[in-house]
């Protein structure tokens, strides 16, 4: 590994400044997993856990259906229902953080939602028809939305060379919430009742668990979490080192720009059905296979346990394909890794047998989370002054996948749960097709090179500013990442033009 002797002083500076090697934009450009150094990797285990503890909050009540249909005596619809509800409610939502991660930046947005929600988890407690259940479980799936201030912090505080790595192991750590409810809530439902509640008094206080958790993660964010490496956006705002963006201008490059509507919908067929799963897994298998309800949790467990090392997988993957082939091998990563999921998927709906049902379960939710981490691996090289809105348009989009196919095939009784899952998977495959649609100009796309116009990563990301906004010097963020972002050329970078103003690189 080189070292940092004989670099400018400007550098050596910077390097003094921070615990971890950074770029021209402060940026970090390694990651230290087991680091907790300020501001980038206690960002990181900030986000993660708070996210985490978010999924468990809206995935607490899956894994006690059983008991909690009897107590209120929901049925089959209500339980779709409530289980649609849960998730939909963060389709507006997550384009909503999306905005405010731009405006006010992710520490705040990302804590701001993750305490107003937590009222929500406590209420389900005192829950008492289906329609309150439906209306509790649509307001906790809010907080679903603080995936997108987790995949935009990470994409500000780490360089384009490990982002793939940051945002896949903060969002499937994350994610991870799904799984771990699924082995949390029986057990603490077991304790409760074994200290002497009843069974529907006991699935009530084991709520309490999920709401003190998610509201400890957002005073935790507030109070030690930093926006980016150089500080809060208030406190940017103020010194004027951070230039105030526009709303309307925002939103204006977010929606025209096509690539971004593209990951929306596949990623509603990677993470979409991420979510469907984690509301039916639980449910399929105490009812199809007869097993009880603890064997029934465990195995639901291990589908979002996966996250442990799936989803940060598909994001080590991505930066690797990167590195030899650019954005390029990004794309063709993604395509390949979504198909075979959505395979998987068509193979779990089939088998009729415990064991071979299981194994297909892990291997399908390996590779279906694996391209959530891959989708994250591009998502931050779409728009540069519109990246919370993008990530909020993509991370919506899983949810509309998981609203869309629940109500076409897990609500009533119209499919049964086996048949959906297959038609679910052939739907994976068909999505996935429009990723061969994404091409960049400056690097390319699955089957084309880049532009034969020449066009460099300066042109692509400054056409986001008018000439007016140029002259403010306001895009000079946007000019420091269109420079880092040469390594999406993958081995052509190595031949690429130095930067113009001569801006240097940081060595580790």
């Amino acid at each position: 590994m080189e070292g940092s002797y004989g670099a400018p002083e400007s550098v050596q500076k910077i390097q003094k400044k921070f615990a971890l090697p950074v770029d021209s934009e402060h940026k970090a450009t390694e990651f230290r997993l087991f680091s907790v150094a300020a501001p980038h990797m206690r960002a990181f285990h900030l986000s993660w856990i708070s996210f985490f503890a978010c999924f468990v909050s809206t995935f607490a009540a899956p894994p006690l259906l059983p008991i909690i249909r009897d107590d209120l005596d929901l049925t089959a619809t209500d339980i779709g229902n409530a289980g649609i509800a849960a998730v939909s409610g963060a389709v507006f939502a997550r384009v909503a953080m999306g905005t405010a991660c731009d405006l006010f930046g992710p520490r705040l947005a990302s804590a701001s939602l993750t305490l107003i929600t937590a009222p929500a988890v406590y209420c389900t407690a005192i829950a008492n028809s289906a329609t309150s259940f439906l209306l509790i479980r649509f307001f906790t799936g809010f907080s679903l939305a603080t995936f997108v201030s987790t995949q935009f912090w990470m994409s500000s505080l780490f360089s384009s060379k490990v982002v793939g790595t940051a945002n896949g192991i903060a969002g499937g750590w994350g994610n991870l919430g799904g799984g771990a409810t699924q082995l949390i809530m029986p057990l603490v439902f077991s304790l409760i009742q074994n200290i002497g509640a009843t069974k529907f008094t006991a699935w009530r206080i084991a709520f309490l668990i999920p709401a003190l958790f998610q509201t400890l993660s957002a005073y935790a964010i507030f109070f030690l979490g930093q926006d980016l490496p150089d500080g809060n956006y208030s406190q940017l705002h103020k010194s004027g080192d951070k230039h105030k963006d526009s709303f309307s201008q925002i939103f204006y490059h977010a929606i025209t720009n096509y690539r971004g509507w593209i990951l929306a919908l596949t990623y509603g067929y990677c993470f979409g059905v991420e979510l469907t799963i984690d509301n039916i897994i639980a449910q399929y298998f105490y009812d199809r296979f007869n097993v009880n309800l603890h064997t029934a949790g465990i195995i639901a467990a291990s589908f979002g346990l996966a996250n442990l090392f799936s989803r940060p997988g598909g994001g080590i993957l991505s930066d690797i394909m990167a590195k030899r082939f650019g954005m390029r091998g990004r794309l063709w990563a993604l395509w390949i890794v979504q198909t075979l999921g959505g395979i998987f998927c068509i193979l779990l709906g089939k088998v009729g047998s415990l064991g071979v049902s299981v194994a297909v379960m892990i291997i399908f939710s390996v590779f279906v989370q694996a391209a959530c981490g891959l989708t994250f691996g591009i998502v931050p090289f779409v728009s540069r002054r519109s990246l919370g809105i993008i990530s909020g348009m993509t991370g919506g989009g899983g949810n509309v996948g998981a609203v869309l196919t629940q109500v076409i095939f897990f609500r009533g009784s119209r499919y049964s749960t086996e048949t959906g899952i297959t038609l679910m998977g052939i739907m994976i495959i068909c999505c996935t097709l429009l990723i061969m649609l994404l091409y960049f100009p400056q690097w390319g796309g699955m089957f084309f090179g880049p532009s034969s116009e020449g066009t460099t990563e300066e042109d692509y990301y400054m056409s986001e500013w008018n000439s007016a906004e140029k002259e403010r010097g306001i895009h000079m963020a946007s000019m420091k990442f269109s420079e880092n972002s040469r390594s999406e050329r993958g081995k052509r970078v190595g031949s690429a033009p130095s930067p113009t103003d001569g801006t240097p690189s940081t060595y580790v």
